[in-house]
């Protein structure tokens, strides 16, 4: 046979050489993975970076950037720590041989498996837990620089007698060090046993000891260490009955202590302390004696103590006696918690008076009395938004809020809203150019006189179209920074803005010349927005060059809360001319949920309204949800052109404030640095106004037996206005007026309460709001009294609504293609009663713009629906009869004229209004303004010929 090994040899393939090929290429493009993701971490940070340099807060960026990489290293590094020596020590401390059994053969498998790689996987596995806990520790900045820059409050709680800033700032992070502490054992201890058991100083089925004698000093040691935090967690939880939450019969958001916490779970901590503190020490005898029998046995004992003293023995207090006489028992710490929640929410200086509710006959002298006190608001700023967007939008790439504000100038109360850009109605291809280069603009506020309105209903306006005119002087009406603005701009280089259009179609060309934003002058910046942005234009179009900047975060609320991101931020910024720049003003609060006593109030719900529910641009930012003390600290401002943030200190005595302050030196201004001017703009806060009011639904009671009854509790009311079903609380309303121990009209902050459970009216609130008087703040409470009371807001609603007249008069309005829309109904004390004024609007259902048609009063028990306040008071108050808006007045001459049928005026005057609606938008096609603005009054003028022939015609068929 042929001798197979002595024949020609085939050539063999190596195999190993593309595998290391691709084992190069795999570790380079691994390599390349990591590098992308970090330069696309570091764009995000380098962004950042840019930002807070660009707005003059980089110390505020620098703060939170050390403090959260000091606290991950230390953290990070002492658990790493902790596990790994453990781990060290468990494997240092295994026996020298196994015994001989089949479960430590089967775990010589995994010994000479891990052996080459030991030491690696304990580096790995201490990294791994010490990034997870740096990282977790990390988050809590907040709460370092409370404990470690917090100030005193000067008051001290009533059982232990430490200072608020205790509960504040000091406990807090007290018990973050023990959740640390707590983990790093456990953690210890899970990887202690796993090593142990591996390397055979636990066993779980060999015969003999079940583990070494190291071994069990290790692990007594470990849990004499878990032993003795636990007693410190029994010492911190006397503390923490301070400010525990729990539900008493009037409340389910109770804070502090009760009779059954100061008489038996208090001394109950105590005694477990000093249990734990026993049970610890045997652990930590075992070093010498080598048994667990005593460190079993105090550790049962501290679980039975537990479970008797801790909890059976509270249980029994409570029922045998506490139950048999709750009120009595309660009733001293009742009387703290009422003294600590007024406090910590600025209530307890609120007064409450008791008002008759019955109101005077209406007669010539108390008509003259309402114009003393009030300055009824007509125009609904929730409403008349569609009315400023159809009159006075003149581009589809402006638009208003949903709801405008409320503001004063030459002291009378004035509706406004800001055009803003819309990108959205940007004409044209929908193109990355237009959108960032050529629209980056609103322009101009739009104004109009709070309690006037002029023929068919329309806004009397004192501030509006495009170049602005008006009652504001002259100021920078750019507006590149507003609560719609929310997308990135770049400006100021070669490629030109669309500032606006003149009449005749012109436009006008801008280039910014602020020193907003970042510039893109630098390739790395370039290529840094260009990641986080996701856009990669940025990289290389050419409308960027010289001078060209990046403007985002626009939003006021934005701007404010990155600034200052230990600040709660309102929920209704609002824009005022200041010293000729739109200033976009907003309120700013310090909150804590460590006030021992205070009652704690979940901000998301108790600030909910029947408008936050439509426009949810209008929920506050919240950094703590859950609070029980809060204040109006700071006011800031955010210049519509410039973009600039200022923090001003508002309250100069706030703890917190103060606190935050050493924390971030430098970033909020003195009280002193506001501007008359400014001042003259600054209000008291709508959503503190709203958190002030839900508590005293239950707190404007004074003694601990009217609290724990519960008899005199009061609800806010549902929006009567809004649709059946909806449950939404109504929101407050901004109205200059006069209480009845005021002397002068102030801009103020309103609201109704209704007895719990019952709809009649229960009380009155007001609050000072403007910020130059000397009584700012002040809260006045009109106290309804509970036998035969007034109708509250949706019983007037409902008596409004099937009112025959007004029935009839509304159901003409809803006529055609009308629809009615109610305006805030407002209620003003006045003579002993309350005088309700709610406003009528019509809007079609084609066209956005409602117009005021209809003004609701009532007084006592009558009733007017007029087409002006004027005659509806009048009426009111017996100065003219009741007439049928729309109608003319009486004692109007007849014309000789025979007039034309009502069918042919109707069908005329709908005729003219197509005729004018279809001129305006070809008006708006060739951007000549004048004669749109000519078609609107031309379309007014005929839907009110419309409405009165309608009027005309109905009334005839019905004769």
């Amino acid at each position: 046979m042929p001798d197979r090994g002595s024949g020609p040899s085939r050539p063999r393939i190596n195999l190993s050489r593309p595998s290391r090929r691709m084992r190069t290429l795999m570790m380079t493009l691994g390599a390349l993975a990591v590098l992308a993701i970090l330069f696309v971490m570091f764009a995000g940070f380098w962004t950042d970076w840019l930002w807070y340099r660009s707005v003059h807060y980089s110390s505020v960026f620098t703060t939170q950037l050390w403090t959260k990489t000091g606290l991950f290293f230390v953290f990070g590094t002492l658990m790493a720590l902790a596990v790994g020596f453990n781990m060290w020590l468990a494997y240092r401390l295994r026996p020298p041989l196994s015994a001989m059994s089949m479960e430590q053969e089967s775990l010589d498998r995994y010994r000479m498996g891990i052996a080459p790689y030991k030491k690696w996987l304990l580096i790995g596995i201490a990294l791994l837990v010490g990034l997870i806990s740096g990282a977790s520790a990390s988050g809590q900045w907040r709460i370092w620089l409370m404990w470690v820059n917090g100030v005193s409050f000067g008051e001290k709680d009533p059982q232990f007698h430490k200072d608020i800033s205790f509960y504040a700032f000091d406990l807090p992070w007290y018990r973050f060090l023990l959740g640390f502490g707590f983990a790093a054992v456990v953690l210890s201890l899970i990887a202690t046993a796993l090593v142990s058991y591996l390397y055979g100083g636990l066993r779980v089925s060999s015969p003999g000891a079940r583990a070494t004698a190291q071994a069990t000093m290790h692990l007594a040691v470990l849990l004499g260490v878990f032993v003795a935090l636990k007693a410190v967690a029994y010492w911190l939880d006397r503390y923490g009955l301070a400010v525990k939450s729990s539900g008493l019969r009037s409340t389910d958001s109770w804070t502090g202590l009760r009779y059954v916490d100061a008489n038996a779970y208090l001394p109950a901590k105590t005694i477990l302390f000093a249990i734990a503190i026993i049970c610890s020490l045997l652990f930590f005898a075992t070093l010498w004696r080598r048994t667990w029998q005593l460190p079993l046995i105090g550790l049962g004992l501290m679980v039975l103590s537990a479970i008797l003293i801790g909890g059976l023995y509270p249980a029994i207090v409570q029922n045998f006696q506490v139950k048999p006489n709750e009120q009595a028992k309660e009733a001293p710490f009742i009387k703290k918690n009422l003294e600590a929640t007024k406090r910590a929410y600025g209530i307890d200086r609120a007064t409450v008076e008791d008002y008759s509710g019955n109101a005077d006959e209406p007669d010539a002298a108390l008509r003259q009395e309402v114009d003393r006190t009030a300055n009824i608001r007509l125009l609904d700023p929730n409403i008349v938004s569609g009315t400023f967007q159809q009159q006075q939008q003149v581009r589809k790439y402006y638009q208003f809020p949903e709801t405008l504000d409320v503001d004063r100038y030459q002291d009378q109360d004035t509706v406004l809203g800001l055009r803003e850009l819309n990108v959205d109605g940007v004409p044209g291809e929908q193109n990355w150019i237009n959108q960032h280069f050529k629209y980056t603009h609103g322009f101009g506020v739009v104004a109009a006189k709070g309690d006037e309105v002029v023929d068919a209903g329309s806004p009397d306006y004192t501030e509006s179209d495009l170049p602005p005119v008006g009652d504001l002087g002259p100021y920078q009406p750019r507006v590149y920074y507003g609560e719609k603005t929310t997308q990135y701009s770049i400006v100021g280089g070669p490629q030109k803005e669309i500032d606006y259009v003149k009449d005749g179609g012109a436009e006008i060309e801008f280039s910014y010349t602020g020193k907003s934003g970042v510039s893109l002058d630098n390739p790395m910046n370039r290529l840094a927005y260009a990641l986080s942005f996701s856009e990669p234009q940025i990289m290389y179009s050419g409308a960027i060059g010289e001078g060209s900047r990046i403007l985002y975060n626009r939003t006021p609320k934005e701007r404010v809360e990155a600034v200052a991101p230990w600040l709660t931020i309102d929920g209704d910024p609002y824009p005022a001319v200041v010293d000729g720049q739109i200033q976009w003003i907003v309120d700013a609060y310090t909150t804590s949920n460590g006030y021992p006593y205070s009652s704690r109030t979940t901000l998301g719900d108790t600030t909910s309204d029947s408008l936050t529910r439509v426009d949810r641009q209008r929920e506050l930012i919240a950094q703590q949800n859950r609070v029980n003390y809060i204040r109006n600290s700071v006011k800031a401002t955010v210049d519509a052109y410039s973009g600039e943030v200022k923090l001003y200190e508002w309250d100069t005595e706030d703890p917190v404030l103060k606190t935050w302050k050493k924390a971030f030196p430098g970033t909020v201004l003195d009280r002193s640095e506001i501007s008359a001017a400014l001042m003259d703009h600054l209000r008291y806060p709508q959503d503190l106004f709203k958190v002030q009011r839900e508590l005293l639904t239950q707190y404007h009671v004074k003694t601990a037996n009217q609290f724990y009854s519960g008899s005199d509790r009061w609800s806010v009311p549902n929006d009567p206005t809004r649709e059946r079903g909806d449950q939404s609380a109504v929101p407050p309303y901004y109205l200059t007026m006069r209480m009845p121990d005021q002397k002068e009209q102030v801009f103020s902050l309103t609201t109704t309460f209704t007895p719990a459970g019952r709809d009649n009216l229960g009380a009155f609130m007001a609050v000072d709001a403007d910020a130059r008087s000397k009584d700012y703040g002040s809260i006045r409470l009109l106290k309804l009294p509970s036998s035969n009371p007034p109708d509250g807001p949706k019983q007037v609603q409902s008596k409004f609504n099937s009112d025959k007249d007004i029935a009839e008069t509304i159901r003409l309005l809803k006529g055609g293609d009308s629809e009615v829309e109610y305006g805030n109904l407002l209620t003003v004390p006045l003579g002993g009663g309350q005088l309700y004024v709610e406003p009528v609007y019509i809007r079609g259902k084609e066209l956005n713009l409602p117009l005021l048609k209809l003004v609701l009063v009532r007084y006592g028990d009558k009733m007017a629906f007029e087409s002006t306040l004027d005659k509806a008071l009048d009426v009111i108050f017996g100065e003219r009869p009741p007439t049928t808006p729309g109608t003319e007045e009486p004692g109007t001459p007849e014309k000789p004229d025979t007039p034309p049928s009502a069918d042919q005026s109707l069908s005329d005057a709908v005729q003219d209004a197509l005729d004018a609606y279809r001129a305006g938008e070809e008006a708006l096609e060739k951007k000549d303004l004048q004669g749109y603005a000519q078609a609107q009054e031309d379309l007014k003028e005929a839907l009110e010929r419309a409405g009165r022939a309608r009027e005309t015609g109905t009334a005839g068929t019905d004769g």
